[in-house]
């Protein structure tokens, strides 16, 4: 191995940056435990830094000590899940990226027109069941092209559709394309669901993948977005492996290899990749590089509970 190059933009988008201050700004106002359900973004290291924190991380509310502080995850919820947690009586902060709500936003004023939704996405993800529980009886879920290929709708019936914010844009692009010439009447949302982190992300690797021969996604394995780098270098012909972290690197998918590329999921923090450099250099490899850097600057404000928890306790 002679070179390493970093894909750029990689690493945390403003929601996960968003959803991890909050849990450590609510540990801080409230001292531990803070409850927060599911993961707050698909990252283990994130998960387990979170919980030595003071951080408790449950699968439903009824996990949760009445009257106790609940975080909700960067991936969204359905309506019943914060019912429940109203019933009780929890001290929630929802920390759901923006841009997952802007898909449930949507997803809710489709369903209030009458439209069948048909949801692009990933079946068991926790932004699928949080944007599927907006409208449950409206929302029909496409994992594929062959899913749209045989989807059946109500003949006549007013039809829209709305994606996961992390999938594959080229992939999505397919099913899309399929949609519209299967219901030629379908409305799109009024701008691209796929968020810029991810849109980004895929860019870059694209950018990168003529000039290396393997690459390496520091991602955790139920990173949507991660999951998705991987495939679009794999679609490219590139090798392409996602790692944790440095401990999971397997020397022998490097045999043969001069130039290896570097990224990161959208939840994957940046020290993480620091240390597969790392692993790297104590294998002797001394250029390792950013490729056209880029540079994002967008920003989330904290979430309003919060804000306005940290201002009365000021």
């Amino acid at each position: 191995m002679k070179r390493v190059l970093l894909a750029s933009p990689r690493g945390y988008c403003a929601g996960v940056e968003r959803a991890v201050e909050t849990v450590r700004r609510a540990l801080a106002l409230e001292g531990a435990p803070v409850y927060v359900r599911k993961q707050i973004v698909h990252n283990s290291h994130v998960v387990r830094e979170l919980e030595a924190g003071g951080a408790i991380f449950v699968e439903s509310v009824y996990d949760v000590p009445e009257g106790a502080p609940l975080v909700f995850s960067a991936h969204g919820i359905a309506p019943a899940v914060r019912a429940a947690a109203a019933e009780r009586r929890l001290r929630t902060i929802d920390a759901t990226c923006p841009l997952v709500t802007k898909v449930h936003t949507q997803a809710r004023r489709f369903a209030e027109r009458g439209y069948q939704i048909v949801l692009i996405g990933h079946a068991g993800h926790e932004e699928v069941e949080g944007t599927t529980g907006e409208a449950p009886h409206a929302t029909r879920l496409v994992e594929s092209v062959a899913d749209a290929e045989a989807l059946e709708l109500t003949d006549g019936a007013r039809v829209a559709y709305v994606t996961q914010t992390t999938l594959s844009v080229d992939e999505t692009n397919e099913i899309i394309d399929v949609l519209r010439r299967r219901f030629p009447q379908i409305e799109a949302p009024p701008k691209d669901d796929i968020c810029y982190a991810t849109s980004n992300r895929q860019w870059a690797v694209k950018e990168l993948l003529a000039e290396v021969d393997v690459l390496l996604v520091v991602g955790s394995h139920n990173s949507s977005n991660s999951l998705r780098l991987v495939e679009v270098a794999r679609a490219a012909g590139v090798s392409a492996y996602l790692v944790d972290d440095a401990s999971e690197i397997d020397e022998r998918w490097l045999d043969g290899a001069r130039v290896a590329g570097v990224t990161s999921g959208a939840s994957a923090p940046e020290r993480l990749v620091h240390g597969v450099c790392d692993w790297f250099r104590d294998r002797g490899v001394r250029d390792i590089g950013e490729y056209r850097s880029a540079f994002e600057d967008v920003a989330f404000r904290l979430p309003v509970e919060l804000r306005r928890a940290e201002r009365s306790a000021a």
